[in-house]
């Protein structure tokens, strides 16, 4: 027997199917060895040599992998195929006594039978290099955190962190919110003239002013310019004709997969980040078991194996026709600081199409495999071609413009559709009746109206992913877990879909500018990324950099302590007055939301919601008032009488209004994805049954 060893238990069942029964699969459930979690654990004096040991909890799965390895006649490390998973290999190799010269890593980019097969066929040794850089990586990002994190708890609050990659990106939405704050909207004024010819009606705006880019800048400037063309003709121009092409995009990498996720089909980042991991490892499907769907979902690069374009040339001729696919495989550029070690995210196989597997999935699920499957498809296909039209209309020494665009050749968007972030609400394009020079335009109906110039737009997840990429801060497997944690440490918020810093997050960005210039200087942060790539490519060694490093990093820690004073954050003042003391209530942020208190505490402890209870729609068993949902002061859900404090029902279960077949109490409902499971109210008595939700009775 020889024994496969596994991050994830999520694949273990489509590994085992594909490596049969001469190999047992055991899952570590991710690290098992790491940095201490009460100390730094790291010997700054000594080289800043790592001190490891086992993770807690993970005691019973080392003892399960000693145990197991000691009878199988071969040890095989499959962790992710990434500097992390790598770690965790080398990590596994010192824990079970493998010698470094043992040939025992195996790694996939994708779970197929063929490639899992292939894998085990060639083993390698643990590559170093991956695990310098990894090494690097995690006691940089240890000594920034546990170094810094101390100091702004006790110069602003207690309960922060700082991270190398978090703090910068924090910046980045900080900054932004600076520019908002100081932007002066600009006042201009558009003028759209609906023209016709041949019954045909279309839009021209006025932007020309004797040959001249020209918008007016105020109501009476605008007056005059209707004045001047009262009673004129609308005469055409110049017409540009030109046939204008658009190349598909590339297929998706971790960052691109985020973006297009959550503005195609409206999935959070973590909602992203769950369904491509369960599709990586496998979702049931049918009398087929559990089945890989799509590539390694942590990448950089763009890059397709020629395999996979073969095929994906087969589908798309079979599919589509012949004339959608290029002579020349598609070959796109992989950006420069991009590690390029795995494939582009991609289908498995194309003859399981999104329709074909839509039964077993959930809807999340689902969506997310079609947006992969139709982005790779587009990928491989013909560029889309259009007949293209831009026509001045002269009116005296004014020019209006307007242009057209008719689809010739569909191209890839016959499979996939781009997404605009933020489509040109001014565009005057638009179906143009045929037109030559001279032609007198009939004037249907002219309009003016006053506009300002805006700031630009606040991050959205998907952006600030997006930014985080351009400018080289973090990796693939970062990206996601650093917008979370920047949400999480309450640095931020989200009001619709956009990002905001909150008053908490801009002091903390002012005070590390201040003291730590080096690890909140983006340029300094994407260079660092810069020299971990050179550590697992081999250039240099990951004790350099981090000396290199830390030279500065430790007059900053010294200059933060002494030099600066305590930081106070003023809370925002409400409406509300306290009815206690009738002082104006202040907004504080509790462990799972904001609410209003007394700014005389300890004197007066009044506290208010900030908003309304939700009722749960059912009755209290004791008075018959609604129930609606409470916090205990530490942030614990549970439900009570809305009648309180004349009625004091209360219950950590959310109560129905249904009875218990056996003794008549209220029933209570635990409500899943797949099942509500209903319990009777009385300790006593064991009624209980289970309920499909709808979700689940009608799959998507």
């Amino acid at each position: 027997m020889k024994l496969v060893i596994i991050e994830g238990p999520g694949k273990r069942e489509t590994l085992k199917k594909y490596l049969g029964s001469d190999y047992d699969v055991v899952a570590t459930k991710g690290h098992i060895r790491d940095l201490p979690a009460k100390t730094m654990g790291v010997d700054i004096s000594n080289n800043f040599e790592p001190q490891y040991e086992i993770m807690p909890g993970k005691e019973s799965i080392i003892k399960e992998l000693k145990q197991k390895a000691g009878k199988a006649e071969k040890v095989l490390l499959a962790t992710d195929p990434d500097r992390e998973g790598e770690s965790i290999s080398w990590h596994i190799e010192n824990i079970l006594n493998i010698s470094e010269d043992e040939p025992c890593r195996i790694e996939f980019n994708e779970i197929s039978k063929s490639v899992v097969n292939r894998a085990v066929q060639n083993p390698r040794k643990i590559d170093m290099d991956l695990v310098h850089a990894q090494q690097g990586r995690r006691v940089l990002d240890r000594l920034v955190g546990y170094k810094v994190s101390p100091i702004i708890c006790k110069k602003i609050k207690p309960n922060l962190s700082a991270g190398r990659v978090q703090s910068v990106a924090l910046k980045i939405i900080v900054d932004r919110e600076d520019e908002i704050n100081k932007f002066k909207p600009k006042e201009y004024w558009t003028v759209n003239a609906i023209l016709e010819k041949d019954d045909i009606k279309f839009k021209a705006a006025l932007s020309l002013k004797n040959n001249k880019k020209y918008v007016p800048e105020s109501k009476e400037e605008t007056e005059k310019v209707l004045q001047e063309i009262d009673n004129k003709d609308f005469i055409v121009g110049e017409i540009k004709r030109t046939v204008t092409k658009s190349n598909p995009p590339p297929p998706f990498i971790t960052s691109t997969l985020q973006q297009d996720a959550l503005n195609k089909i409206g999935m959070s980042i973590p909602a992203t980040t769950r369904s491509a991991q369960a599709l990586y490892e496998g979702v049931e499907l049918g009398s087929e078991g559990k089945t890989a769907l799509i590539t390694y979902i942590r990448t950089d690069s763009t890059r397709v194996s020629p395999e996979a374009q073969q095929n994906a040339k087969e589908y798309i001729i079979k599919t589509y026709g012949k004339e959608y696919a290029p002579e020349k495989f598609n070959i796109f550029k992989t950006k420069k600081n991009a590690q390029d070690a795995h494939e582009a995210i991609r289908p498995i196989s194309l003859e399981r199409t999104p329709e074909s597997v839509k039964q077993y999935m959930s809807s999340d699920n689902y969506k997310l495999y079609k947006l992969i499957y139709e982005r790779f498809v587009a990928s491989q296909m013909t560029q889309a071609t259009y007949d293209s039209q831009q026509v001045v209309v002269n009116v005296g020494e004014y020019g209006f413009k307007a242009s057209g665009r008719t689809p010739i050749f569909a191209g890839y968007t016959r499979a996939y559709k781009l997404y605009e972030e933020n489509p040109d609400e001014n565009s005057n394009e638009s179906k143009l009746p045929v037109l030559k020079e001279q032609d007198k335009l009939k004037l249907d109906n002219i309009t003016k109206e006053q506009k300002f110039t805006k700031p630009p737009s606040r991050y959205t997840e998907a952006t600030l992913i997006k930014t985080m990429e351009e400018k080289g801060i973090g990796r693939p497997a970062t990206y996601a877990p650093t917008v979370m944690t920047l949400l999480n440490r309450k640095y931020m918020e989200k009001e619709g879909k956009f990002l905001h810093p909150t008053e908490l997050g801009i002091v903390v960005t002012e005070f590390l500018e201040k003291y730590f210039k080096d690890i909140m200087n983006i340029s300094f942060t994407a260079e660092m990324e810069d020299d971990l790539d050179k550590i697992e490519e081999g250039k240099i060694k990951w004790q350099d950099v981090i000396r290199k490093f830390y030279g500065g990093f430790e007059q900053e820690l010294k200059a933060a302590y002494i030099g600066s004073k305590k930081v106070n954050i003023q809370p925002e003042v409400s409406d509300v007055v306290c009815e206690k003391c009738g002082a104006k209530m202040v907004v504080r942020q509790g462990k799972y939301a904001k609410f209003l208190a007394c700014p005389n505490y300890p004197n007066c402890k009044n506290i208010k919601s900030l908003t309304p209870p939700k009722k749960p729609v059912c009755s209290c068993p004791q008075c018959g008032k609604d129930i609606v949902e409470r916090h205990t002061k530490s942030g614990k859900l549970f439900y009570g009488c809305s009648g309180y404090p004349n009625c004091n029902f209360a219950s950590w279960d959310k109560p129905t209004n249904l009875r218990c077949p056996k003794c008549k109490s209220y029933l209570t409902v635990k409500e899943g994805k797949e099942y509500s499971l209903f319990k009777c109210s009385n300790k006593e008595c064991d009624f209980e049954r289970k309920e499909e939700t709808k979700q689940t009775e009608n799959k998507e």
